[in-house]
Parts: structure tokens; sequence; C-alpha cells
């Protein structure tokens, strides 16, 4: 193959291709509309009204993450309905989730969540269409991998299907997104998803001085559920580390 046929791109931008060459086949018709933030906000106000939901109890920010949340985890409104079976709010949630996505439907669009969740779907129930993905990306690359969500996981998975040629960067102790829906367990259990997998430890580091690197291998030592790793390099011992209160 060319150069030209190398993909490269986010998670957003690659899943983005796909769903512009499968739109018919996802049930969205040609000029599918993604909403921004606004767009999402709008609907969802929308939606409350109507089911007579007031926003002083249910905040739309609230709603709204709880949807992404829902969404990164690839619940769709049925699924949700279910684990959310027992909690008076997320009874609620779940309403306001299931009219937001028929809406989102009606107006043929996606929220920025759908994106990567549409995607996820179209690969898992569509074996044509998963099998053309997965064969023509022989080689996949994930960079900043401690920073991805499940259905990102589910992503990389489904494209990796084939040729089982998938490597990822990341650093267990460098994640910062769970509060975004990243969960740290891709990377921690990316060996014993891919049994095959070497694991190489990239421990030099070229840019700090020894003093900060044992400062931050003392903090990062008390770390939860990590990889080993002891960062060293051949840097000077530079200049002791000044501590403002």
């Amino acid at each position: 193959g060319s150069a030209d046929e190398i993909w490269t791109g986010t998670f957003h931008s690659v899943c983005m291709r796909i769903i512009r060459s499968n739109v018919a086949k996802m049930g969205y018709s040609d000029g599918v509309t993604i909403y921004d933030t606004d767009d999402t906000k709008k609907t969802l106000s929308a939606v409350m009204k109507d089911l007579n939901i007031d926003e002083k109890a249910f905040p739309i920010k609230s709603v709204a993450g709880e949807i992404s949340r829902a969404k990164e985890k690839l619940l769709t409104p049925g699924s949700y309905a279910e684990t959310a079976a027992g909690g008076y709010r997320e009874k609620i949630y779940a309403r306001i989730y299931e009219e937001y996505q028929k809406r989102l439907n009606n107006s043929n669009a996606l929220d920025f969540d759908d994106i990567i969740m549409q995607t996820v779907l179209l690969l898992k129930n569509d074996a044509e269409v998963r099998r053309y993905y997965a064969r023509k990306f022989r080689y996949i690359c994930v960079d900043e991998y401690q920073d991805t969500n499940p259905a990102q996981f589910a992503l990389c998975s489904l494209l990796a299907g084939e040729w089982k040629n998938i490597m990822v960067v990341g650093d267990d102790d460098q994640s910062i997104y769970r509060f975004r829906g990243a969960t740290i367990e891709n990377i921690l259990n990316f060996d014993k998803t891919y049994p095959d997998a070497k694991v190489i430890k990239l421990e030099q580091n070229y840019r700090s001085t020894k003093t900060i690197l044992d400062a931050a291998n003392a903090v990062i030592n008390k770390n939860q559920g990590r990889r080993k790793k002891t960062l060293w390099t051949e840097n000077d011992e530079g200049t002791k580390i000044v501590l403002e209160e």
C-alpha cells in the first residue's frame, strides 16, 4: 500500500471518516450534523421542558455529563435504563437520555460522544464493515493510552481484530482524565487482554535532573494500582527543590 493509505488522527477524526463512508448503514442520511456543546445543551433543555423536569433539580451540565459518561461506557438509552433500575435520579436521567437520543436521530445528528459510540456499534453489528476496516488497518498505534475510555478501548479491539498488530504508548502514572471517563485499567491490563504483547519500559529520562526524578519517584511510588518502574537519568543532580506554601 502507498503512504496516502495511512490514517493518522484523533479517535474522533478517525471515527468521522468511518461514519462519513457508512452513513446509510448507520441509519442516518447524508449530511449528518455533529452537535457541539451548545447544541447539546439546547436540545437537553427542550427535552426537559417537555418532560416537565426542573432544571434547578437537574442542572443541564449534570445531565449532559451523565449522558456523556453513559456513552463513554457504550450504554444505549435502553441499557442505561436497565442499569439505572434502582435510583430515583438515574430513572430521570434515563427518561431524558431516551428522549434526547430520539431527537438527535430525528434531526439526523450525532453529539460528540456519539462519534465514537455509534462507530463502535456499527463495527459490532455489521460484520462486513468490521471485516473491511479490520483488514484495512494492518498495524495500529495508539498514543496516550492511559487516557482512553471503555468506548475507545472497544474501538481499538474491533479495529485490531484481524491482524492483532496493536501497539499502545502511555504512562499509567500520568493518567489524569478519570473525571472525563478515562479508565487506567485499559493500560494496566493491556498484556492480559493481549497475552502475546511485549511490554517495553522506557525508564531513562532525558529532560529532568536527578533531584527532580528522585522527588517524582518518591511521590509516584505511593500511587495505587500501577506498574512498577523507576525513572533514572544521566543528567546532573541539579538544584534543590524549593517548596512554597
